[in-house]
């Protein structure tokens, strides 16, 4: 008899995604997104995205099953995002993942967002090598790791970034460029006639005595919106394309440069790169030519599972079934400020890893 199938709940930003997996294989998933009810404040409202979690997670997890051909007493186990995130989104999934759990009489895991991140890219490629690193890039969160078993192990900080990240860069420059939100598919759409040699804006933490691991994208910011205002200043048009494509280079160089020397020093050959800037056209097209130029296997997954999704919150619940951990307890709570040590986010499922 095979492994239980794994409902996975994810609710951490405007994003309701709820995933169906069993065995390392996808099954089915489906994500409602409050993207738009945002989009006119310049940014994710937490009261707003609470209140569409609220509404749209028993419609995402029937289209869930309805998609993968199950019924709701077919669930074997339910996974569900507790941190990091905004605390209201997170205690909406987390209430209704504790629900479901204590009605169908099954086990429950809290799991954290960038492991879900990082599990994603499984349920494309399969298991993860071990050891590999991994660069997660988010609006929130920009971080080197490396990654030996996922489930049992703790996960190793190569580098973080020390202001803002990748994501949150792209964002706020968008906003000076007179993009929409989100800023990250914007920049990308403006980058693609323009050229990425045309303004030369600095590459961050990246000189000799800078921590080679580390990420800083605030100063990157800066110069961009300093670009910005120079041209208005002069009453001159603004080449957005241009400036956008610079920008989109400056921080696919930083991050891929990075990502393989860390491979090559720890002598390892795979990068994985996940997350939601993992789906812009320059970082995943340099990181696979700069791979492919150090003799590095690049993984990044597809697009519809870069982005938040509740399949990446079930890859990890069926890692921990699979790997023996004990479940949350029913009065597991939410951490918004977790920070990525473990992929369960309760400390019974870490003891538990690997027992009978």
């Amino acid at each position: 008899m095979g492994s239980p199938v794994v409902l996975g709940i994810e609710s951490s930003c405007d994003e309701t995604g709820a995933g169906l997996v069993r065995d390392g294989q996808l099954l089915g998933h489906a994500v409602a997104s409050s993207m738009d009810e945002h989009a006119r404040f310049g940014g994710v409202v937490p009261e707003i995205a609470a209140r569409a979690h609220v509404s749209s997670l028993t419609p995402v997890v029937s289209r869930a099953l309805t998609g993968a051909g199950l019924r709701m007493r077919d669930i074997g186990a339910v996974a569900v995002t507790t941190g990091p995130g905004l605390s209201g989104a997170l205690q909406v999934g987390l209430a209704g993942a504790k629900g479901l759990a204590y009605a169908l009489g099954v086990p429950l895991y809290g799991v954290h967002h960038l492991a879900g991140h990082v599990a994603a890219d499984t349920l494309e490629h399969g298991p993860l090598p071990d050891p590999c690193v991994v660069l997660i890039v988010s609006g929130g969160h920009t971080s080197l790791l490396l990654v030996r078993d996922l489930a049992r192990d703790p996960i190793l900080h190569l580098g973080d970034t020390l202001d803002d990240a990748a994501g949150e860069c792209f964002d706020k420059v968008a906003r000076v460029f007179g993009l929409p939100y989100p800023g990250g598919p914007a920049i990308d759409r403006a980058a693609c006639t323009g050229d990425p040699g045309a303004v030369a804006f600095p590459r961050p933490l990246t000189g000799p005595r800078d921590a080679p691991y580390a990420f800083s994208f605030s100063g990157l910011k800066t110069a961009a919106a300093r670009w910005a205002e120079q041209h208005r200043i002069r009453g001159a048009r603004l080449p957005l394309a241009d400036g956008a494509a610079a920008l989109q280079e400056a921080v696919a160089d930083v991050l891929t440069r990075k990502a393989v020397a860390a491979c090559r020093v720890y002598g390892v050959g795979t990068l994985v790169v996940v997350g939601g800037v993992a789906a812009n056209s320059r970082v995943r097209a340099l990181a696979e030519e700069r791979c492919r130029e150090a003799g590095i296997t690049p993984r990044v997954p597809p697009l519809r599972l870069c982005t938040d999704n509740g399949a990446m919150i079930a890859a990890v619940g069926d890692l921990l079934v699979r790997a023996g951990a004990r479940p949350a307890p029913l009065d597991v709570s939410v951490d918004p400020s977790a920070p990525l040590e473990y992929a369960a986010l309760h400390p019974v499922a870490r003891a538990g890893a690997g027992a009978a």
